[in-house]
C-alpha cells in the first residue's frame, strides 16, 4: 500500500526541508516534500519576480543597476526565507495532527 500525502510530509526531516529551500532556493524543499504544489507556486512567483526585474530594468539608467540587482536579489531572499520556514512549520503541523 503506497503512503499518503500525509505520511509522506510526517516521515519527511522538516530540517532537511528547510535548508533545501534556503540553500538552492525556490522551493527545491518542496520538491523533497513532494508538495508539487507548493513547488509550482513558488516557481511561479521566483519567475514572476525575475520577469518584473528584467522588465522594470530596462530603461533603468547604469547608476541604478546595482540598486535594481539588490533588490531582486532581496526578494528572492524573503522568498526562500517564507518557503523555508513555511515547509518547516508544514511537517510540525502534520506532525501534531496525525
Amino acid at each position: 500500500m503506497a503512503p499518503t500525502r500525509a505520511q509522506i510530509l510526517a516521515a519527511s526531516a522538516g530540517w532537511v526541508a528547510v535548508v533545501l529551500n534556503v540553500v538552492p532556493g525556490l522551493g527545491a524543499g518542496y520538491l523533497y516534500q513532494r508538495r508539487w504544489k507548493a513547488y509550482w507556486i513558488t516557481s511561479a512567483l521566483a519567475t514572476a519576480w525575475f520577469v518584473a526585474g528584467a522588465v522594470l530594468a530596462q530603461d533603468a539608467a547604469a547608476a541604478a543597476e546595482a540598486q535594481n540587482q539588490l533588490v531582486g536579489l532581496l526578494g528572492l531572499v524573503l522568498l526562500a526565507g517564507v518557503t523555508a520556514t513555511e515547509a518547516g512549520l508544514a511537517v510540525k503541523r502534520m506532525r501534531q495532527d496525525g
